[in-house]
């Protein structure tokens, strides 16, 4: 668990798992969100705070990529441990609740058959399905498209946060096994003499 190779590995499956995180948080966002939101800036809080919770949690996995990677080449560092150790241990907490919120938003969505997702077009004639096409409709974004573009983007972030929650609980007991604590430690001290 605490061989150096392994964590510099952790530490840059972390670092692209991040970016893989920001690059389709600013999808979605770019996308679907500043479609939904419109004048009235009428977007759900759920979707908003996912996709916030998603960019945030793929900045600080990056974060803990490059601690992990740090660590490894300095062993020795008790600094550096516990830097490890806080920053993988926010990481995991933070992208278990950027899960959390992709699968809320997900259910949500396929629950209400896009009706939340849409809810800030003006139109009196939307249906209670946004994936059926509209040809009279005041919005200014086509529903369908919006639709299946957040399910098929979703559904990626939701498998890389959860990955950065794996991998940054991993680099979190890492550095409890450096510094001593937990029941690996004893075996790591052994190995080290």
């Amino acid at each position: 668990l605490a061989e150096p190779r392994r964590l510099m590995r952790s530490g840059l499956g972390l670092i692209v798992l991040g970016h893989g995180s920001l690059v389709l948080g600013a999808i979605v966002h770019g996308s679907v969100l500043r479609h939904v939101a419109g004048a009235r800036r009428a977007v759900t809080p759920e979707y908003a705070a996912a996709n916030v919770v998603s960019v945030c949690s793929g900045l600080l996995s990056i974060a803990a990529g490059i601690v992990a990677i740090l660590v490894s080449h300095n062993l020795s560092r008790a600094v550096l441990h516990w830097t490890l150790l806080s920053v993988s241990l926010l990481n995991c907490l933070l992208s278990t609740a950027c899960s959390v919120g992709l699968a809320l938003a997900i259910a949500l969505t396929v629950h209400g058959r896009g009706t939340h997702l849409v809810r800030g077009c003006n139109s009196s004639a939307l249906p209670a399905d946004a994936r059926t096409a509209i040809a009279t409709n005041e919005c200014p974004f086509n529903t369908t498209r919006i639709y299946d573009t957040a399910l098929a983007l979703w559904f990626p972030s939701l498998l890389l946060a959860a990955a950065e929650a794996v991998l940054s609980g991993r680099c979190c007991l890492v550095a409890l096994v450096f510094r001593g604590i937990g029941p690996c430690a004893h075996s790591y001290d052994k190995e080290q003499v």
